[in-house]
């Protein structure tokens, strides 16, 4: 039986540690990226490589896992995210809504929070 939380678990410590090249492998090919409910923010390996590569240059990133849950191919992470913002630094509430596939990430949906800055 395969691990359908292993990706997100092992994505997740990658962000954390700012590590692109151990953050990518978790993701499929042709993988779509989405704010919630449906704005495709990235498509494919590329265009989420980019994305992170820029995200990783902020020096306060960290996201805090408060909560996961799994329903079949489906990991959700409710999370809090320490971040770098243009106004300074703060963190934001996120609902992160993973769908599995052959043990990687085929979408992603990520539902922000209002920003609290420090």
């Amino acid at each position: 039986m395969n691990d359908i939380e292993q990706p997100v678990r092992e994505q997740l410590a990658a962000y954390n540690a700012k590590d692109i090249d151990a953050f990518m492998p978790w993701w499929a090919q042709d993988c779509e990226y989405y704010a919630f409910p449906s704005t495709l923010l990235a498509k494919g390996v590329d265009e989420i490589r980019e994305r992170h590569i820029e995200r990783f240059k902020e020096p306060d990133l960290h996201g805090t896992l408060l909560t996961r849950i799994t329903v079949g191919n489906v990991v959700i992470d409710h999370e809090t995210v320490t971040r770098t913002f243009p106004e300074g630094r703060g963190e934001v509430d996120v609902v992160c809504i993973y769908e599995i596939e052959n043990d990687k990430i085929a979408k992603a949906w990520f539902k922000l929070g209002e920003r609290r800055i420090f």
